[in-house]
């Protein structure tokens, strides 16, 4: 238990919170009084003798709420029970004919697909379920979690694993590879893999189908566990080295960014735009100039006797971009047009012509709420006022059509930002069309991985034809890079 006050201690110090030594005694004199049952209690107590400011108090109560984490496993228990009727699977089951077809020939199963169309299509096959509830009897507990789609106990067995071999203990960013590998083996990776190779050994389609799915579920957990060893990463590591800090926030996923790190990456924006800025200002000011017009010089000169006393220059007239951000701010990436907003904001000084919108259901103009509230109060008022509902990108555009399109012309660059997942809704594709064709230069920034486009209900493949570059864009690296192809699009 003292171990684990004191890992307690150490993630609030990394977190900027000031804890003595005195202060860490009165800790364990209230871990002895209160114990570890009653969370509430032992959370209101520990927070009479540890933070010691409003600021310290609100990153205490996020620190605790994060180290001691209890909720997230509930409600993925109960999304877990009303799954279990349905079987619901972890990675979702493929409806592509034509990608079975081509599953069954990359992997030697073109004997599995004749035998599915023997099968015929008609009605369920008992005999078939009942062959892979047995072929299942036999996989190690991992691949039947994987299989069962059991969140809540793939989630424990990872924090279980992390326990197991001193997750707590990361100190250096280029730790992350080597404690997913140990919590991937502790978790039976290699066991998963086993069954992956059998089942693919087996002249059955239902093997087949099973090793399938688990390959897609082995997938979903190495990026459940780099997600996890990231996050504890940020949570444990030693506060000593900043820049090795600034560096890794960089780096990571906006999504997987935590609360008490906004301050120190909302400075890292500036900082990059300030940057950015500078380097674009020196452009500039040799764009603005010219280049040396020889002729007028000599002839401007000639009273000198050709002493280039009065230098003339060719003018170059610089015709700066307007820059329209599009945001999705649904709750997948409401994080992401949190940053990409802020940052853009950020460059107003050098692109004044930036105009922002973002959208859910409906889309709505935030220039003006940008302009005259700070960062954090314009988010959570956009968010508050613009992020309700399920997404809707054919509504949205269709709004964006009215709101703007009259205004995008050959000097405009538009930038969306989202995952492209339209609900099985109309995508709005005519709009983009239109977009594409007033507008200079279209970019989209999808804050998934390219492994996951076009996948259920994303349509990137509709937007993408109307789009001049598309990329994917979840971190502040990629955000900077993105702007500064921006700003050189300016000279």
């Amino acid at each position: 238990m003292d171990q684990t006050l004191g890992d307690f201690i150490k993630a609030l110090r990394n977190a900027d919170v000031r804890v003595s030594s005195t202060e860490v005694v009165d800790a364990h004199d209230v871990v002895d009084l209160v114990g570890y049952t009653d969370r509430e209690m032992l959370k209101n107590a520990l927070a009479l003798v540890l933070p010691k400011t409003a600021d310290e108090k609100g990153i205490y109560d996020y620190t605790f709420d994060r180290f001691f984490k209890f909720d997230e496993l509930d409600e993925m228990e109960m999304a877990d029970r009303n799954d279990a009727a349905g079987e619901a699977s972890i990675v979702p089951q493929q409806d592509d004919t034509a990608g079975q077809q081509g599953q069954g020939q990359g992997e030697g199963g073109g004997k599995g697909c004749a035998q599915r169309g023997a099968e015929g299509e008609g009605a369920p096959d008992i005999t078939g379920a009942v062959q892979q509830a047995e072929i299942r009897e036999k996989l190690s507990a991992l691949s039947q979690m994987v299989l069962s789609g059991d969140r809540a106990g793939i989630a424990v067995a990872m924090a279980e694993a992390g326990e197991a071999v001193g997750l707590r203990n990361i100190h250096i960013f280029t730790q992350k590879g080597l404690y997913s590998r140990r919590i991937l083996e502790h978790m039976g990776l290699k066991a998963l893999n086993n069954d992956i190779t059998e089942l693919r050994k087996r002249d059955s389609a239902d093997a087949h189908e099973l090793a399938e799915r688990l390959r897609k579920g082995r997938e979903y957990l190495l990026s459940q566990v780099r997600d996890y060893v990231e996050s504890q990463f940020l949570l444990h590591a030693d506060v000593d080295g900043s820049h090795l800090r600034e560096d890794i926030l960089s780096k990571s996923r906006l999504t997987n960014i935590e609360r008490r790190d906004y301050r120190m990456v909302q400075e890292m924006v500036r900082k990059m735009a300030k940057r950015l800025i500078a380097i674009h200002s020196r452009r500039r000011k040799v764009y603005d100039r010219g280049a040396l017009d020889i002729r007028k010089t000599m002839a401007k000169n000639h009273a000198y006797d050709g002493v280039p006393f009065d230098i003339r220059w060719k003018s170059v007239k610089i015709d700066r971009p307007k820059v329209v951000a599009i945001c999705d701010v649904s709750g997948s990436v409401a994080k992401v047009a949190h940053f990409m907003l802020m940052f853009l904001y950020s460059l107003n000084e050098v692109m004044p012509k930036v105009r922002s919108f973002a959208f859910s259901g409906r889309m709505g103009e935030v220039t003006d709420l940008f302009r005259d509230s700070d960062v954090e109060t314009a988010m959570s008022k956009t968010l508050a006022e613009w992020g309700q509902g399920s997404t809707d990108y054919g509504r949205s555009l269709q709004d964006f059509a009215e709101l703007a399109l009259n205004d995008i012309d050959s000097r405009t660059t538009v930038i969306i930002l989202g995952d492209a997942r339209s609900n099985y809704g109309d995508p709005g594709s005519e709009i983009m069309k239109k977009i594409h064709d007033r507008a200079k230069w279209v970019m989209w920034l999808n804050p998934e991985e390219k492994n996951t486009w076009n996948y259920a209900d994303s349509v990137m493949r509709k937007f993408q034809p109307y789009c001049h570059q598309v990329q994917v864009c979840n971190s502040l690296t990629h955000l900077e890079r993105i702007v500064s192809m921006v700003l050189r699009s300016a000279t």
